[in-house]
């Protein structure tokens, strides 16, 4: 009861902080009288429920794992500080592999039930702003190894890939100007 008690604490005195969500809280609390506590805490119920009974919580599920690391990626980006860039940056990476794995196996997924609802947990479980949050511990523990394993290959087909894409563009860029050339010079006569 105390954890509770302390968690209610935090989340209320976040609540009083000044910035544009607060402020769009304080203009609903003044309209509807109802505490600014109460609203954030029976919407996440709303959000909550509509995850479980909902039609198209896949892109409620997406949007969650979306607005706030997008806006806080911009904001750590305007900074000078190295640290949160790194956080954010290690968000987007875990994201995308989840996102392009999801992408491969959603025919499995979507037979889960309350799939929306878990995928929408896990996305708040890997941005919590604790250290090390849920998108460090993956990459440390799952992607960093597998790339550091695998990072020699990786580089050797991007490599190869880029040389042949090169070649292929300059083949390209040949046959046009011959046919640029030839068109030309076979308007001229």
């Amino acid at each position: 009861m105390e954890k509770l008690a302390g968690t209610r604490k935090i989340l209320e005195d976040s609540l009083k902080q000044k910035n544009w969500f607060t402020g769009l809280l304080e203009k609903v609390e003044k309209k509807s009288g109802v505490d600014r506590l109460y609203i954030v805490t029976g919407s996440a119920v709303v959000m909550f429920l509509y995850l479980i009974f909902g039609y198209g919580t896949s892109f409620l599920a997406n949007l969650i794992g979306f607005i706030y690391p997008a806006y806080r990626s911009i904001k750590a980006l305007e900074t000078s500080d190295k640290a949160d860039d790194t956080k954010w940056l290690t968000y987007w990476v875990v994201f995308a592999t989840l996102s392009v794995i999801e992408s491969l196996t959603d025919i499995l997924f979507f037979w889960i039930p309350l799939y929306s609802l878990l995928k929408s947990l896990f996305f708040l479980f890997m941005m919590i702003p604790t250290s090390p949050n849920g998108a460090i511990l993956i990459y440390e523990k799952v992607i960093r190894p597998n790339f550091l394993a695998h990072e020699k290959n990786i580089d050797k087909f991007i490599n190869e890939a880029s040389d042949l894409a090169g070649d292929f563009g300059n083949a390209a860029k040949k046959k046009a100007a011959e046919a640029v050339s030839q068109d030309f010079i076979g308007k001229r006569d």
